[in-house]
């Protein structure tokens, strides 16, 4: 249960606004020469008079990981105004529901252990990540387990740096902001309640790979991402399972989330000025993802490669 409520939790976010600020041409290309020293992954476009700077962030990062956020925090202070990923709204009903559910969110259903759902071959991988830990992980639900595994995996609890970073940037420099969109939390709860386990086997096999690759394979992915190497970001065992589970990867929250970044990015490009955003880098750079439709409608994208080499 603590497990799922620090999930819930963990997507509540506060966004403070205050009023916007002039900004002339000049400003705009020095805020383009600066983002592109940014020490994460940044992209800019500009349609007309709009700028947008897409910052593409990953959770999991830990406070001590030495990265280069000078430039990002001098790109958010000349920026006008700034979009911060999905916000999600959990109530107190939706926190007693969870406690009132939680035999059905933390558990499989009685009678079943993990091997009823998951492939011999899956099975076996797991019993050997498993060794020496009893036999209750065999009954626990796969949305659990699969925390379980990405611990294993090198999971930090910890926020975006990115948009941490531009968080604290924006707020000293009083530059308004607000998300991209709301995802409530009846909407995030649902599912855990009423999903079949078998809809969370893809994520249990991505976790497991992730607990294969462990804290190795988590510090390969974040020098990937420190060094602009987006595509191998993707690529790593953890970032495809946080792709695949709850509740980014949730089959009704993850379309929602892109489709709210495709169309905030469209909405930006019809405003004068600067605008920057903190998106997960995934939503960004994946085949198909924002970064992919910007380049279709005939725009300039400026900034790191992101497409696999052929």
């Amino acid at each position: 249960m603590k497990r799922v409520l620090l999930a819930l939790t963990a997507l509540l976010m506060l966004v403070t606004t205050t009023s916007a600020r002039a900004q002339d041409a000049d400003q705009v290309d020095d805020i383009v020469v600066v983002a592109r020293r940014a020490g994460a992954p940044m992209w800019t476009v500009t349609r007309g008079d709009s700028t947008v700077l897409l910052v593409g962030s990953i959770s999991g990062v830990p406070r001590d990981f030495a990265w280069r956020p000078d430039s990002l925090e001098a790109a958010t202070t000349r920026s006008q105004r700034i979009l911060y990923p999905t916000e999600g709204r959990a109530s107190v009903s939706d926190l007693f529901r969870v406690m009132w559910r939680i035999r059905t969110i933390s558990r499989l259903p009685q009678g079943t252990t993990t091997a009823d759902y998951l492939s011999p071959e899956l099975q076996a991988r797991l019993e050997l990540l498993m060794a020496g830990e009893g036999d209750g992980w065999r009954t626990q639900s796969l949305v659990g387990l699969s925390f379980d595994l990405l611990d294993r995996g090198g999971r930090e609890r910890r926020g975006a740096a990115a948009a941490e970073t531009v968080r604290r940037a924006a707020r000293e420099a009083r530059i308004p902001g607000q998300p991209v969109g709301l995802v409530r939390g009846d909407e995030l709860v649902e599912g855990l309640i009423s999903d079949p386990p078998e809809q969370y086997v893809p994520c249990v096999a991505a976790a497991i790979a992730a607990a294969e690759a462990g804290p190795d394979g988590a510090m390969e992915r974040l020098e990937a991402w420190r060094s602009l190497r987006v595509s191998e970001v993707l690529a790593t065992p953890l970032d495809q399972a946080f792709n695949q589970c709850w509740p980014s990867g949730d089959p009704e929250i993850a379309p929602l989330l892109r489709i709210q970044w495709r169309d905030a990015t469209q909405t930006a490009l019809a405003q004068p000025g600067v605008t920057m955003g903190v998106a997960n880098l995934r939503i960004l750079a994946e085949p198909g993802g924002v970064l992919d439709q910007l380049e279709a409608q005939g725009l300039d994208v400026i900034g790191p490669a992101w497409k696999p080499e052929p």
